[in-house]
């Protein structure tokens, strides 16, 4: 018994040790320091924390490239929706919304295209300084990008393109129409060839078409044949409850091509190879830069500092008019985007004037010669420089270009910059201008010059062409005659006008009436020889009138 509580004794003893030795679970930072000695050692500073695993072993992992990364999404091909925006072919793509038309007039101009693969490369090559501008603008307004390739058909995008009714730009505004939308056209300028504003202006005036009509179709139709014309067009079909879209209108030939044309342009954006075409690439990104100027700088000047050919550097400033810059009118210009930052730093260095020429204002009517004394430069310098035709004079108030004086320091005035015209009148008082529609075959400057008995060069210049050029069918033409010869001119064709109203006169009455006048004017004691003379019967009158219908 005494041996059995001594092991029970030493089994206890054993237990509670055990248990004595290790945490408790419940309270583990409670527990621990009892298990240990209170050394100094028992309760160091701690340690440091150890690096990551994953550090050491960085060096023996496979390089990035060889991970299992996701793949990014693939670009998307043209013609879907939605394109990578690395082209601006599929940039152009994804935000085409007009709706598409169908037909054969579609397919005549996409012929017409697939056709002229070199007019197409051309176009394009033109239009690659502009289009990304245009389509930033399209897309900045929430607009369709059909719109940006409305001048392919307006202009084949040449901003210097004028039409036979004087409509002038890559967006082809009428002189009324552009002064509608604030594009100036004075001496200096032509605000309807500019980029940026007639860019800015040919899509207001699509958007207030828009808003109108509710139909992308019939603002282009109202586009090209005015607002006007396409509300009567659509009226008359709801007086006869005629459907009014653009497929049911009565329109110009030209404008019932305008859309169908446009969506020509559309199909070979969207699938240039279908019709055996090859579109350039085009990158989305900018290619010229604005840089402000404040000084009157000549554009040669300008073209030299900025260290571009003169034809580059007029092709993306194309309203210029005349070889100066006001910057009274003109407070900045494009430039290559690589060259507009050299520009800017060569124009803030610059010192003296830059141009070389400036503004003067006549303050009486003058002959072109006593203008030319009167700011020393010779008369044909001036009549070439201004355009000035001969026998025309200067009228009071009108502003001419002329060379700036050595000393002169200040630059032309924002009024004259802005709304500076010059005023001609024919130099003596027996001179009428006169304006003459070309027919239908056209015209040569030479042709219009003889028959109104005015040389060629005369002609050229009251029209601005060369004296070799040729007038298209329907073209205007300006002509100053003498008053005595215009009166001449006219006479015959009012004379014919009559003669064909009243309609075309019997050879039988003319003579008849011919016989009675000679009859009554010789005298009454010779009725035998007058009896002779007459035909005997209605047929020898007939016979005897007859060569008169040959006439």
């Amino acid at each position: 018994m005494t041996a059995w509580r001594r092991w029970a004794a030493l089994a206890a003893a054993l237990l509670l040790a055990g248990c004595a030795s290790l945490p408790s679970p419940e309270h583990p930072a409670e527990q621990a320091p009892a298990a240990a000695p209170a050394a100094p050692v028992a309760q160091p500073s701690p340690p440091p924390e150890p690096p990551p695993r994953a550090e050491p072993e960085l060096p023996e992992l496979p390089p990035p490239a060889a991970l299992p990364l996701p793949a990014p999404p693939e670009p998307l091909e043209p013609p879907l929706i939605e394109g990578d925006r690395s082209s601006l072919w599929d940039r152009i793509r994804a935000g085409l919304a007009i709706p598409n038309l169908e037909g054969p007039r579609v397919e005549r101009w996409e012929q017409y295209y697939a056709r002229r693969p070199e007019y197409v490369q051309r176009m394009v090559e033109r239009g690659s300084r502009y289009l990304f501008h245009v389509v930033e603008e399209v897309e900045r307004r929430g607009m369709p990008t059909d719109l940006a390739l409305l001048p392919f058909i307006e202009s084949a995008f040449n901003p210097q393109a004028m039409s036979r009714v004087r409509a002038s730009g890559m967006w082809q505004f009428m002189p009324a129409t552009g002064r509608d939308f604030e594009l100036r056209q004075n001496l200096f300028r032509d605000d309807r060839r500019a980029v940026l504003a007639s860019t800015g202006a040919a899509l207001d005036y699509l958007q207030r078409l828009h808003a109108r009509f509710g139909d992308w179709h019939l603002a282009l139709a109202a586009y090209n044949w005015g607002q006007g014309n396409v509300a009567r067009a659509i009226a008359y079909n709801e007086r006869r409850r005629l459907p009014t879209g653009y497929l049911h209108l009565r329109m110009p030939a030209e404008t019932r091509d305008y859309v169908p044309k446009l969506q020509a342009v559309k199909n070979i954006v969207v699938d240039a190879a279908r019709l055996g075409l090859v579109l350039p690439p085009l990158e989305n990104h900018p290619v010229f830069a604005r840089v402000r100027i404040e000084r009157d700088i000549d554009v040669g000047l300008a073209a030299e500092m900025a260290e571009v050919p003169l034809d580059e550097f007029l092709a993306l400033n194309p309203q210029f008019d005349k070889p100066v810059i006001l910057a009274a009118g003109t407070p900045e210009v494009l430039l290559p985007w690589e060259a507009a930052e050299p520009f800017g730093e060569r124009l803030a260095s610059a010192t003296g004037p830059l141009a070389s020429w400036t503004a003067w204002v006549a303050p009486r009517t003058m002959r072109p010669a006593e203008v030319a004394a009167a700011v020393d430069m010779t008369e044909a310098e001036l009549r070439e420089v201004n355009r000035i035709p001969a026998g025309m004079l200067v009228r009071a108030g009108s502003t001419l270009l002329v060379p700036r004086p050595a000393g002169q320091e200040d630059d032309v005035a924002a009024h004259l910059a802005d709304h500076a015209q010059l005023q001609l009148s024919p130099e003596g008082r027996g001179q009428r201008r006169v304006t003459v529609r070309i027919g239908r075959k056209g015209e040569s400057v030479a042709s219009v010059a003889r028959r109104h008995r005015v040389s060629a060069v005369q002609v050229a210049r009251w029209n601005g062409v060369s004296p070799r050029a040729r007038f298209k069918a329907g073209q205007t033409v300006v002509v100053m005659v003498p008053v005595k010869a215009t009166r001449q001119a006219q006479a015959p064709r009012a004379r014919s006008a009559k003669a064909r109203a009243q309609g075309p006169k019997r050879p039988a009455a003319q003579a008849a009436r011919k016989g009675q006048a000679q009859r009554s004017a010789r005298p009454k004691a010779a009725p035998r020889a007058a009896a002779a003379k007459a035909p005997p019967n209605k047929a020898a009158a007939g016979r005897a009138a007859a060569p008169s219908r040959d006439r």
